[in-house]
């Protein structure tokens, strides 16, 4: 009687797999029975941008997630123009950072990326009214100009004299993070030079935002127990945290100290750190409670934002001009005419003034923009029930999350050439900038969240590379694979690795 029993309850078995194939097999992705589509996600982590790309392309724009019972890690995935404009504009109350995003940024404490309602307003009219202000504008020029001719130059002139393979990314690293410390705080740690020193603080921040990407992909659980035993990516973001706290807690102190000496010599200073303690402004700051923990969590958010989506940007940028001649060569065509015929022909460095003229520049940033956006990826959670305009229904314990990497490729939004890099998408038929709606292009965000250092980014990255293009010929180094990282900074997994060759004599 039991064999029937134990035969009966195997052919259930055997019956309820069939009946669940059935109704998976033609989905893109298997939702397993327990595990629910976790071990898709798994599997595909280390292409998670191209295959993010590929099931949103196949699904018509917006992907729904199942992941392992239990777990709430239920995501629909976006790419629809119409989602991200309801979501980041239209409906933009019902879409808060919230808690579930706070605990997974916790290492960038009550900062500006994670913070909502009055304190982001708060926070944001008064990062908006110093990096606006007049006086910080000059700062960055001059900062960026001597970093370029004192820090990036030297550089790059030794290793093209030794025919040296460089590691670019790196470099770009070290430019961003050089200048974005002395902008925010007024201290230059000059990482960027010959030697190419360690940098603590760089690799904390690259392991703090590696856990940050892995809690998007392991069930919550999973990453807490990590959390508290201390191991995998958890252990390293807490050892990164250590670090980050440690150095930037020495910036204030020391900022704090050379204030209390010399009371009025500050006054005049510019950079961020000393604006917030100031007091600065229109008032406006006397908001907020400047004390070291703001500062500390101020800091660490402006610093990611600065050195991490610039120096991306740049990497990203150099490798598409340095592989497509023909747009290498309209942009040295076009830095050529803003000069005069001799100064065309010669080595020289160029101003924030000179490169803010260049259309055709402009166009192949923003394009490089399009198709690797820094922040590869965001999501929200809905406070409430609501319905998207794609006709999916969402609820508050479902993060949606849209995909500006997949977003630059779909031929629903930039045309059957998405895929190809063409400055030219960007310019009118007048010869002027051409403007896309921000719910299309999304690198400097949407709605009211939206980057309030795009200007700062445009100034850097237009006179790193005029001069770069200008001056050098970079190429990639022969065998060297170039493939997206996982993170949430979309970096060149192994760097970029090139050669770099003078054009004139300086």
């Amino acid at each position: 009687m039991a064999k029937y029993m134990y035969f009966e309850i195997f052919v259930a078995f055997l019956w309820f797999l069939a009946l669940w194939a059935w109704r998976n097999h033609k989905k893109l992705a298997w939702n397993w029975p327990l595990v629910g589509m976790l071990p898709v996600l798994l599997v595909n982590v280390g292409q998670i941008h191209d295959n993010c790309t590929d099931f949103l392309r196949k699904s018509r724009g917006t992907f729904r997630f199942q992941g392992p019972w239990f777990t709430n890690m239920e995501m629909l995935a976006t790419a629809d123009p119409a989602n991200i404009h309801y979501i980041m504009s239209a409906n933009f109350q019902n879409f808060p950072k919230g808690p579930k995003f706070r605990e997974l940024f916790d290492v960038l404490g009550d900062g500006i990326f994670n913070s909502d309602s009055d304190s982001w307003k708060c926070q944001r009219r008064v990062a908006r009214a110093l990096i606006s202000h007049q006086g910080f504008y000059q700062f960055l020029v001059k900062v960026s100009h001597e970093k370029v001719e004192k820090g990036l130059i030297p550089v790059l002139e030794i290793v093209s004299q030794g025919n040296q393979v460089v590691d670019l990314q790196d470099l770009f690293q070290r430019f961003t993070f050089d200048t974005t410390c002395t902008l925010v705080t007024g201290y230059d740690p000059g990482c960027l030079s010959s030697d190419l020193p360690d940098v603590p603080f760089s690799k904390a921040m690259d392991n703090a935002e590696e856990a940050i990407f892995m809690r998007h992909v392991i069930p919550e659980k999973i990453w807490k127990l990590q959390r508290w035993l201390g191991f995998g990516a958890e252990g390293k973001l807490s050892q990164a945290w250590e670090v980050l706290d440690s150095v930037i807690g020495k910036y204030i102190a020391m900022k704090r100290e050379e204030m209390r000496k010399d009371a009025h010599g500050k006054e005049d200073c510019v950079d961020l750190l000393t604006s917030y303690i100031n007091g600065w402004g229109d008032g406006q700051i006397q908001d907020l409670k400047c004390d070291d923990k703001f500062l500390r969590d101020t800091i660490l958010n402006l610093m990611i934002a600065g050195r991490d989506t610039t120096s991306s940007a740049l990497t990203w940028l150099m490798w598409l001009v340095s592989t497509h001649s023909e747009v290498e060569k309209k942009i040295r065509d076009e830095l050529k005419s803003i000069l005069s015929s001799e100064e065309g022909e010669k080595w020289r460095l160029f101003s924030a003034e000179e490169t803010r003229k260049l259309v055709y520049m402009h166009g192949a940033i923003c394009e490089a923009l399009r198709l690797y956006p820094p922040v590869p990826f965001q999501h929200k959670e809905p406070l409430q029930k609501d319905m998207l305009p794609s006709g999916h229904f969402v609820h508050p314990k479902m993060k949606v999350l849209f995909s500006l990497y997949a977003m630059g490729r779909m031929e629903s939004i930039w045309g059957k050439d998405c895929l190809e890099f063409k400055p030219e998408r960007w310019i009118t038929e007048r010869g002027s900038i051409k403007h896309e709606p921000s719910y299309k292009f999304l690198a400097f965000n949407a709605g009211p969240r939206t980057c309030l250092g795009k200007e700062v980014a445009f100034t850097q990255m237009k006179t790193v590379a005029a001069t770069l293009i200008h001056n050098y010929q970079v190429r990639v180094a022969k065998g060297h694979r170039v493939e997206p990282n996982c993170s949430i900074i979309l970096y060149m997994k192994d760097g970029l690795k090139v050669r770099v060759s003078k054009r004139w004599s300086s």
